[in-house]
This record gives structure tokens, sequence and C-alpha cells, in this order.
């Protein structure tokens, strides 16, 4: 009997989800302290019950369409040997640092909300931005390239195809700008912590995140696994190295 899904796979992707929804947990709770007071016995199940339910649908029906549409994972499939991720390393690590980049100069014209957040970034341990920063690569990845953007080209696929039987590129490109503009708009919530949600502060997280489509680019073209280590990467920069060097650079001036 052929089985649906790979359910080793399912579950190697399932508990890397849980882990990395964990580990953003102290860096949540440095910018939003007051949130360690809601977290009671009964709040934190009910967390963990969501948690599982919500990546646990999103995962089945990543992986129950993914090959449909033509996206790959040959790492964690095992189809290629871990030894050989070297391949894609280089130019995944290149792209991710290129995106985090790319958003620390596109939030300049965004000054004063853009400083007041890095001020907040500055004020985490540098080890909690590391945490981040792989909930970014693997949670974040899961949910808005395996699943949304999966699903969203398996929708474009079944309306449209090429003469070969494949998604159009067309379709592909449309997937990602949506699952680019929801991954935008899902930060929010953080940042409704830091400041109110207006319309410009909305625009700024579109834009800023805009840059995932390159991790969506990575999917397809190379695999789950390339666009989880740009997402890691492009968090880096922004986690970690960004408020480092801001808080250096102001050590130095008040020097």
């Amino acid at each position: 009997m052929k089985k649906i899904i790979n359910w080793k796979l399912f579950a190697k992707l399932l508990v890397a989800s849980l882990i990395g929804a964990f580990m953003v947990l102290p860096y949540i709770f440095a910018l939003s302290p007051t949130l360690i007071e809601l977290f009671t016995p009964v709040v934190v199940a009910a967390q963990i019950i969501q948690t599982i339910t919500l990546f646990a649908v999103a995962i089945f029906i990543g992986l129950l369409l993914y090959k449909r549409v033509g996206f790959s994972m040959p790492y964690l499939e095992g189809i290629k040997p871990a030894r050989e991720i070297k391949s894609i390393l280089k130019l995944s690590v290149g792209v991710g640092i290129l995106a985090g980049v790319l958003i620390i100069l596109m939030s300049i014209p965004f000054s004063s909300l853009s400083a007041s957040m890095l001020q907040a970034e500055m004020g985490v341990a540098t080890w909690k931005g590391i945490l981040a920063s792989f909930y970014g690569g693997i949670a974040e990845e899961i949910m808005f390239r395996l699943f949304l953007m999966t699903l969203f080209v398996w929708i474009s696929f079944k309306i449209k195809q090429t003469n070969e039987g494949k998604p159009t590129a067309g379709g592909i490109w449309i997937a990602i700008i949506l699952s680019t503009i929801l991954f935008g708009l899902g930060h929010l919530g953080i940042t409704s912590d830091l400041t109110a949600i207006t319309p410009i502060v909305i625009s700024r997280a579109v834009l800023l995140n805009g840059v995932s489509v390159f991790f969506g680019w990575l999917y397809w073209k190379k695999g789950l696994e390339s666009a989880m280590i740009a997402h890691f990467s492009a968090d880096i920069v922004i986690h970690v190295i960004t408020p480092i060097i801001a808080k250096l650079t102001l050590s130095s001036i008040i020097a």
C-alpha cells in the first residue's frame, strides 16, 4: 500500500518546527516582557496544542503536495547525503546575507521606526537573537514555503499548467509573491508590541520582508534546505550582527 506522505519526514519536520517555536521564546520575551505574565500553565498547554496542530496540518499538506508541483528537499528526504549539502551552502548563505543587508538598507527610509526597533534589539542578548534565527530558518520556512507557497503553486497548477504538465513559471512567481506578502504581515504581531500598527508600519513590514522572495526562489530551484539556510543567514545578519555593530558603534561614540 502506497503511503500518503513520508511519515518519517513528517515527524522530523514537526519536531524541528516545535523546537524552533520554543527557541524563539527567549527573544520574544526579551522584546515583550509583559508576555511572560500571560504564560500560565493553562496558556502554555493550550499554546503547545495549538502549535503542534498548526504545524502538523501545515507539514502534512506541504508533504502531500510538494512533489506534485516539482519541489524538493533532497537532503531532508535522504536522496542526497548530508555531506553534499556544501554544494548549496555558498549560494544559500550568500543569498541570505544579501537579503539581510537589503533589509537593513531598506529600513533606512523608515528611520524613526527602524531606530526604535533597532534600539529594542540592542537590548536583547546575542544568544537569544541566534535562537530566534533558528526559528526563522526552520519553522517559518516550513510554514511559508513548504506549506503556503506549495499550496499556492498547486492551486495555480490546477488552473493552468505547461504542456509538460508542470506548474507555469508565472504561477510559481505568483505563489512566491503571495506567500511573501503573508510572511511580511505575519511579523506585525511582534511589531505591535513595539509600536502602533499604522499603514506605514504595515507597508514597512511587507516591503522589508519582501526580500523573502529570494527564499521562495531557492525553494523552487534548489530545495527547501537551501531556503532554510538562506533565511537563517539573513536572520543572523538582522538579529545578531546588526545589533552588535550598533552597540559597538554607540560605545565608540560615547567613549
